[in-house]
């Protein structure tokens, strides 16, 4: 019997492939997959038999996995590369060309090794005490790891206070916390058990992914006990130990591009979820919600709001003081189509509220039960739940014939009716119920085991539902809890946000650790959705933020019950609609990223370590962050300032957006920062593609330019820019193309090539290249002629006819 006194003694039972099994004198089993040269799986099994689900998170440069998930010995997607294995002083050294692994055949003990310049350096190790838990305490799941005091640790998806997680612990159970402090409140909404290990000094690092649906907990040094040493853990309820070590050589980003990668494709998203998005619990709350929505469309025309789609809120589906999914409140909304159909006329898209609990007197509530949609007690009666206003039930997605109901649903109540786009919304699912039955896909279990679970296959069944009803349309939806793999599906933001200067500060930390777990698409509600109204001051801060953001959307549901709305306060009206403009002509250069980050794992949102990663002022807690790499934002996350000091980072050299004027990196700047202006800088050596077509509300327009700022001397600067309809899924087809742009450089001449390639027919003839307004050289155009010159600002603005 397995015993502290007594660890138990491994040895290699068999080797299949890429698959290792080592077996002990008492049962326990550690599996090891060598799947690629940079990731290698370890899972331990204390009596030898798995006891965890199959995975819905493994999908490696894959769309989707099966909808009843992945065997855990599938391993389909990855490379599984030649490997040595060799046995010598009572270890097991399993070695690709990056990774190195020693397992201590007592014990089991992992020591994990990175190869860089030709030598290994050892960044992780197992504790050497009862590092893994082989049921000596109980049946959940251990995993004690050797702590450096040189590390720090990033991730964890949506966490709460600072960006570096050392010395802090955090519980992953998803919940729905209204109102949550971003600088205290744990947990929140979403449950990403993967982080990144960072060691500045030698600039190695590595990520970890535990594959595991349970409540889980993470301890990254807060926790100390003088019998172990320096330590940080994870722990889970039920299931197994089974996680995936991922080699970061080089940069922060290699191990999280990785992961992105292998828990599945991003999703390649309409150009519109870019745009501005209006929302507020106001609106539909209201007893003449109809009229309500219309004066949104007529204020953005009065202001020149651009705004591609509005978020209706759960409002719709009232019945007296009680909201019910796919109800219409027909009192309320006395004309859907009509309302739907003046919202499409302006361009702006409807994304409606939906809710995975039914009410106990929601008017379906019998015929679900009937059908055994509901997660269910061990007798049949519903798993009762408080939701919202009432005790209601929550549908169970591990039942095809919930899922098949719910897509049902979604199409005759919602997108029959013009709603263009769901906004899956509430969906912690808290079952706490330990007695509660999920179906399982026909293999019933405990429903408080996989909670995440029944989020994720939510989000999917409604990405079906608009699949199934437009299928030349790329669908948009978003999803406020999730788990690893959502980015296969929606897009997200940060939850009920409580509205003050701490929340924009640390909201921006949240949203670069869910940027550096894979999931990039985000946003938050601007100006904060709980709590008071924000003053004109903070609202048009958090605006500032908010532009360079891929989600950005105003939302609230203000204790004075007033909204939020770019026009609330009209001392600062006209700046943000001058702001929202800003956002649009930007917009080319995020849509570029998020087709990086579709094509290539590539995170949009990134610290500025992760670009300049022996930089050691950039390890420093700040509010800065780099949108790609190409641009540098400094928000202004405090009341009353009209100036930003700014560090910037060394090894690169940065331009104003404002003035033009060139940085020199590596040491601090201050700059004004007016309320019409937020703070940014581009690289030097970046092209930026711009829209620069005159925007005004219902009258989209769309033309590319590009900024670009080489380096002066002997230098060569290279971009590019995805082009599409921006709609459909033609994309599929390569019914797309690149813009190329190229500077290249000596002492006297800069020469400009620009060109398009791929199927679809290039969409301008002329284009605009902005070029830092101190650039004194001789413009040559390779492809092309300069038909006209003339300086805007810091910036000169040239009119390049392209050859035929």
């Amino acid at each position: 019997m397995t015993s502290l006194l007594h660890p138990p003694q491994f040895h290699l039972e068999k080797q299949t492939e890429n698959h290792l099994r080592l077996r002990s004198d008492t049962a326990a089993v550690i599996d090891v997959f060598v799947l690629e040269q940079d990731i290698i799986r370890v899972r331990v099994l204390p009596n030898g038999m798995a006891r965890g689900p199959r995975s819905w998170a493994i999908a490696p440069g894959q769309d989707d996995v099966a909808i009843d998930g992945r065997d855990r010995l599938d391993l389909s997607g990855f490379s599984l590369p030649v490997f040595t294995l060799r046995e010598a002083a009572d270890k097991l050294h399993v070695q690709t060309e990056d990774v190195r692994l020693e397992i201590s055949l007592n014990g089991g003990r992992c020591n994990w090794s990175l190869k860089r310049d030709g030598a290994w350096h050892t960044v992780l190790e197992d504790r050497a005490t009862q590092a893994y838990n082989f049921d000596w305490w109980d049946d959940r799941v251990y995993h004690y790891k050797a702590r450096r005091p040189d590390e720090i640790y990033l991730g964890l998806g949506e966490r709460a206070g600072l960006l570096n997680r050392a010395n802090q612990s955090y519980k992953m159970v998803n919940v729905d916390c209204m109102g949550y402090s971003a600088k205290t409140t744990d947990p929140l909404y979403k449950h990403i058990p993967f982080y990144l290990t960072w060691q500045p000094q030698a600039a190695l690092g590595f990520g970890l992914f535990y594959d595991t649906l349970a409540d889980c907990t993470f301890d990254m040094g807060r926790e100390m006990d003088n019998y172990h040493g320096l330590y940080r853990h994870f722990v889970a309820e039920h299931g197994d130990l089974d996680y995936y070590f991922i080699a970061s050589a080089h940069s922060p980003l290699d191990a999280v591009k990785r992961f992105t990668w292998m828990t599945g494709t991003p999703a390649w998203m309409p150009k519109s979820g870019l745009g501005y998005s209006g929302s507020t619990m106001n609106y539909t709350d209201a007893p003449n919600a109809q009229e309500r929505m219309q004066e949104f469309i007529d204020k953005c025309r009065e202001h020149d709001i651009l705004c591609d789609s509005f978020h209706l809120s759960s409002g719709y589906t009232s019945i007296g003081p009680k909201r019910y999914v796919f109800n219409w409140n027909h009192e309320k909304f006395p004309d859907i189509h009509g309302f739907t159909k003046g919202y499409a006329d302006n361009g702006v898209a409807l994304c409606a509220n939906i809710k995975p609990c039914l009410l106990q007197d929601h008017p379906a509530f019998e015929e679900v039960q009937r059908a055994g949609l509901l997660i269910a007690g061990p007798d049949g009666s519903p798993s009762w739940v408080q939701f919202w206003d009432e005790v209601g039930a929550y549908l169970d997605f591990t039942n095809p014939a919930t899922i098949d109901w719910w897509k049902e649903k979604v199409k005759a109540a919602l997108l029959d009716y013009g709603i263009v786009s769901t906004w899956n919304d509430n969906n912690e699912f808290e079952v706490w119920n330990t007695k509660a039955v999920a179906n399982g896909f026909g293999k019933a279990f405990p429903a408080h085991e996989a909670k995440v679970l029944q989020t994720m296959l939510m989000m999917r069944a409604s990405r079906d539902a608009q699949r199934e009803h437009a299928p030349q349309k790329r669908p948009f939806l978003v999803s406020r809890s999730g788990g690893v793999g959502m980015h296969r599906y929606v897009q997200t933001w940060s939850g009920d946000n409580y509205t003050s200067w701490e929340t924009l500060r640390y909201n921006i930390k949240m949203a670069l650790g869910l940027a550096l777990s894979g999931i990039s698409n985000i946003g938050h509600d601007i100006g904060g959705f709980a709590g008071p109204a924000p003053g004109p001051e903070l609202l048009l801060r958090w605006v500032q933020h908010g532009v360079f953001l891929p989600r950005f959307s105003i939302h609230s549901w203000n204790d004075d019950r007033s909204a939020n709305e770019p026009w609330m306060h009209p001392q600062v009206t006209a700046q943000i609609s001058d702001l929202i403009k800003l956002r649009y002509r930007l917009i080319p250069y995020y849509y570029h990223l998020l087709w990086q980050w579709h094509r290539s794992y590539e995170p949009v949102l990134r610290p500025t370590f992760a670009e300049f990663p022996c930089d050691p002022r950039c390890y420093e807690d700040g509010d800065d962050m780099m949108v790609g790499d190409a641009l540098l934002v400094a928000s202004v996350v405090e009341e009353g300032q009209a100036e930003r000091e700014v560090y910037l980072p060394e090894g690169a050299r940065w331009i104003s957006y404002w003035s033009g004027e060139l940085f020199d990196g590596g040491k601090t700047v201050t700059l004004p920062a007016p309320w019409e202006q937020p703070v940014f800088l581009i690289r030097e050596g970046s092209v930026v593609p711009l829209n620069v077509a005159e925007q005004h509300f219902a009258r989209p327009a769309d033309q590319r330019a590009f900024l670009i700022v080489p380096p002066q001397g002997v230098a060569e600067v290279e971009g590019s820019c995805i082009e599409d309809d921006g709609v459909s899924e033609a994309w599929r087809n390569g019914d797309y193309g690149y813009w190329q742009v190229a500077a290249r450089g000596d002492d006297t001449t800069l020469h400009l090539e620009l060109s398009f390639s791929g199927q679809l027919p290039r969409p301008q003839s002329t284009v605009q290249v902005h070029l830092p307004a101190y650039e004194k050289r001789q413009i040559a155009v390779a492809n092309g002629a300069l038909v006209a010159q003339e300086q805007v600002g810091g910036w000169l603005q040239l009119t390049i006819a392209l050859a035929a």
